[in-house]
């Protein structure tokens, strides 16, 4: 099978990574107005419950499936078998997970319609094959067939939910999007298995496989999930963890475009790995870094300098404490790409479980406790600033265990440019933000027109055009690799035009 390109693969991959969460963003601005914090609240609290049984029901499979497809991708019948055992494998627990989940919450008082309604997700989860087309590197295939589904899913809450009592709705617009979004990548499938024959069709020699990859995604998944569970539990006012959601949505799109390499790396890796070509493991790692690097600096720095602006804008009157909640949330960016680098990129597919779990379980624990702590005296600010502590003890962590492979000196090398860039671009970004604020510019503004969000959003596409303008001068002036590999590829595509 040739390999298909790293570039293509990580577009296609971030398109479908910030699909999931741009179009629910696009809605954000309008249904934080409708449904109110205290409605987003009441969903973002009962969807974290049912990712927990969708979590345990799923027992890291599609890791592990990917994984174990990117292994066998030249050998069809293996593929094949092993495509089969691991969907029969999930639809077993997934069940088991649903009928828990169904006589633990669907069958309580409070907000029972909306957990009834998001069974939905469980079932989707069960037909989610996205894994097998991962580990064959056909990134496109979960992109394109999932856009029109998204769309829809869009078009139908600005149509249909209208008012606060609408939240039923909205849960089930979304839960059967991803429904069929998972359903639409079965179409696919007889391209790749048709003609195939498999005989002896096990699932008990994937289990303890499955179990050493559960335990870090299980420990991971908890500790993605765990403030918004921990905001519910310990805070009586359901609109701290509408605050919180709403900033954290903005942090996890910004991380999608970072961290979506990620998932186009593993069965790189892992394929590497089977080859023991551990040279190419080595540079797939330095590349990995030097593109999170390039990416997490800007983007830290800019949601930081524009947050300000964009909160009163895009969530509306009310949502003042989702500005700070982004602000103490902004280094995940960094923190999570180095993490999505050393553990999902390299310990996961060359089989460093134990120094992944090791270091994702010490996180839960460090998480939990200072969750405890902080939201109970700040509230949703506590869990901002207990994700961002917790997050730097696991990047330590699992820095330790790759010490020997990549020096932190060559780290430094390698940000550098990156760091200096960003912080030129912050204090550009900050001089336009004191230039529109002086009281002549923005009376001067204000007067065009009647909108009291004009100069917010002047201020937001000045400071996003100014930043990026900014940031790219300064890596051309530091003369960096990367953007004059991108600027000779731009000249050779514009000469090819010429030359036909």
């Amino acid at each position: 099978m040739a390999k298909k390109s790293i570039a293509k693969n990580y577009i296609y991959n971030m398109i479908y990574q910030v699909l999931i969460l741009i179009l629910p963003l696009i809605t954000t601005p309008y249904l934080s107005r409708v449904l109110g914090a205290e409605g987003i609240g009441i969903y973002s609290y009962t969807y974290a419950i049912v990712t927990y049984f969708i979590l345990f029901g799923s027992l890291g499979v599609a890791l592990y499936g990917q994984r174990e497809i990117a292994y066998a991708q030249e050998n069809k019948e293996k593929r094949k078998k092993v495509f089969i055992e691991i969907v029969i494998f999930r639809f077993i627990t997934i069940l088991l997970s649903t009928i828990i989940y169904f006589f633990a919450f669907v069958n309580g008082k409070e907000y029972q319609i909306y957990y009834t309604i998001l069974m939905l997700e469980l079932v989707a989860a069960a037909f989610d094959i996205s894994w097998f087309f991962q580990g064959l590197e056909e990134f496109k295939k979960t992109v394109t067939r999932n856009v029109l589904v998204r769309i829809c899913s869009v078009t139908l809450v600005f149509i249909l939910v209208k008012t606060k009592e609408d939240l039923a709705k909205f849960t089930l617009i979304y839960s059967l999007a991803d429904l069929l979004g998972n359903l639409s990548l079965w179409l696919y499938l007889p391209k790749y298995l048709k003609g195939i024959k498999v005989e002896k069709i096990s699932i008990k020699q994937h289990l303890p496989h499955i179990i050493l990859l559960f335990i870090p995604q299980i420990a991971n998944q908890i500790y993605n999930i765990l403030d918004t569970t921990m905001i519910g539990w310990l805070v009586k006012d359901k609109s701290e963890t509408g605050y919180y959601e709403q900033g954290h949505k903005v942090i996890r799109l910004l991380l999608t475009i970072v961290n979506s390499l990620g998932v186009v790396m593993i069965p790189r890796m892992a394929n590497a790995f089977a080859n023991n070509d551990k040279k190419q493991i080595n540079s797939y790692m330095k590349m990995s870094f030097r593109f999170t690097f390039f990416l997490s600096f800007p983007i830290m720095f800019g949601i930081i300098s524009i947050s300000n602006a964009f909160v009163p804008v895009f969530f509306g009157s009310g949502y003042d404490k989702v500005n700070y909640i982004i602000y103490l949330l902004s280094p995940m960016i960094l923190l999570m790409g180095i993490a999505n680098v050393i553990g999902t990129q390299y310990l996961l597919p060359t089989k460093r479980q134990k120094e992944y779990t090791f270091s994702v379980t010490v996180g839960v624990i460090v998480n939990f406790i200072l969750n405890y702590i902080l939201i109970t005296l700040y509230e949703s600010i506590g869990a901002a600033i207990a994700t961002v502590l917790s997050q730097l003890v696991v990047d330590i962590l699992q820095y330790n265990h790759i010490k020997d492979e990549i020096k932190i000196k060559d780290l430094i090398k390698v940000c550098a440019n990156y760091v200096i860039s960003a912080l030129i671009m912050f204090i550009c970004c900050f001089a336009i933000k004191t230039i529109l604020n002086t009281t002549e510019v923005s009376e001067i503004i204000r007067n065009l027109s009647p909108n009291k969000q004009i100069l917010n959003i002047a201020l937001i596409i000045s400071q996003v055009c100014v930043g990026v303008m900014s940031y790219f001068a300064m890596l051309v002036v530091l003369k960096d690799d990367y953007v004059f590999k991108f600027i000779d590829k731009i000249k050779s595509q514009i000469f090819k035009r010429k030359v036909s």
